[in-house]
């Protein structure tokens, strides 16, 4: 049993969100302990394809106490992420215990219990930091286990390179799959087909030039009335009538779908292009899988060599917390972003719900909700702990009062 004492916080991922929360507290002078699945922090960035670039501007890719690399330009390489992770994790004045697998979680008095395939650690606080795109979400397709192409997720992507001469379909065109769609309009496939049941709200990586990530602040800053017709409009000047090519939008704008669903903008950085050359080409979901052929919800057939589905994640939070009801039917946490949960005090998550700004300043803001939180409980309970003794101290100093029947 690791019992970690007053004020103690458990922090359950060393991910960006997870080490900025860690880093948080211990500025504040709390004791905080990280654990983490894998054997090293950055894994799944290691993971992502060798061509990945960070598509939020360089000046939103910071964490608490540490500038964001410089060396890239704009956009951040994938190496140059996993550094920036590995220098943030080594400066960190906390311990990580990694390839720690928590396997359940328990209310405790006013703490919690995590048991782990190692131990069990206790705590006044946990932390929840595993992230909202923690397992591949992979549709359980009709027949897709006979399939005779290659079926995989956008997270196992790798290097795009590899699909040069091969027919290849991709499911989903959001920020994931258009992320892939990007790299393959650099290559040279033999087809690229497109499977959405909704298209996604596109945006162009910049705008006469200038990165439009960077007017981040502006967007977050602007109401969804203003922000839904204004995309709308932006990719209509930039990108032209999708609708043409057979992208169609869904019924809701971009920026209700981001603050609403978690659905990020997808990216264009090469993607449109292609699809208005006739080298991608847009068709319906799909149905089934049988043989060599993948079959289409409007009954029509393809022949793909590769199926890419970007069909999103899941959290997996539910064998862990869903006992306690604080995620919704998604697996998502009702209090996303470092808020205080009333109803379960002491439970706290980060890393779950996109913003404007990117997810890097996104785990600055939960972490310094969490912390400030935490040493308001922290100071709190001292308060009560001095003020209790105190009165046990003038308890025991009082003389007892004489009965006063006695003569």
């Amino acid at each position: 049993m690791n019992s970690m004492g007053p004020g103690s916080t458990l922090v359950i991922g060393a991910g960006l969100s997870g080490l900025a929360t860690a880093h948080a507290l211990t500025e504040r002078g709390l004791p905080v302990t990280v654990l983490e699945a894998r054997d090293r922090v950055a894994d799944p960035w290691r993971q992502r394809h060798p061509a990945l670039r960070l598509n939020i501007h360089r000046k939103f890719a910071s964490l608490p106490g540490q500038a964001a690399p410089k060396s890239d330009g704009t956009y951040l390489k994938r190496d140059t992420v996993v550094a920036h992770l590995e220098r943030y994790a080594a400066r960190l004045d906390a311990p990580i215990h990694f390839g720690i697998t928590v396997t359940a979680v328990e209310r405790i008095g006013t703490g919690w219990r995590v048991t782990t395939n190692a131990s069990e650690y206790e705590a006044e606080n946990l932390v929840i930091a595993t992230g909202r795109e923690s397992i591949p979400d992979m549709p359980d397709w009709p027949g897709h286990d006979a399939f005779a192409g290659e079926v995989l997720h956008v997270a196992d992507l790798g290097d795009v390179s590899r699909f040069d001469g091969k027919r290849v379909l991709v499911v989903g065109a959001g920020n994931s799959g258009t992320d892939a769609l990007n790299h393959l309009a650099r290559h040279k496939p033999a087809e690229v087909m497109v499977s959405v049941r909704y298209g996604p709200a596109v945006v162009p990586k910049s705008i006469f030039g200038y990165p439009i990530h960077g007017l981040a602040r502006v967007f977050a800053a602007l109401p969804n009335a203003v922000l839904d017709p204004a995309f709308r409009l932006t990719e209509r000047l930039f990108l032209g009538d999708l609708r043409r090519f057979g992208l169609t939008s869904h019924p809701d704008g971009g920026s209700t779908r981001l603050l609403r669903d978690g659905v990020t903008f997808a990216i264009d950085d090469g993607f449109v292009a292609a699809l208005k050359a006739g080298r991608f080409s847009i068709v319906p979901r799909v149905e089934r899988f049988s043989d060599d052929t993948v079959v289409l919800a409007n009954g029509s057939v393809c022949h793909p060599d590769v199926v890419i589905a970007a069909t999103g994640y899941r959290t997996g939070l539910e064998p862990l917390l869903g006992h306690l009801g604080v995620l919704d039917e998604n697996g998502r946490p009702h209090h996303p972003l470092g808020e205080r949960d009333p109803e379960m005090p002491g439970l706290w998550f980060t890393g779950f719900k996109p913003i404007y700004t990117g997810f890097f300043d996104a785990a600055g803001i939960a972490a310094s909700r969490i912390a400030t939180g935490v040493a308001a409980d922290a100071r709190r309970v001292a308060r009560l702990e001095t003020s209790d003794m105190r009165e046990g101290h003038v308890a025991h100093q009082r003389p007892a009062r004489a009965d006063a029947s006695t003569t």
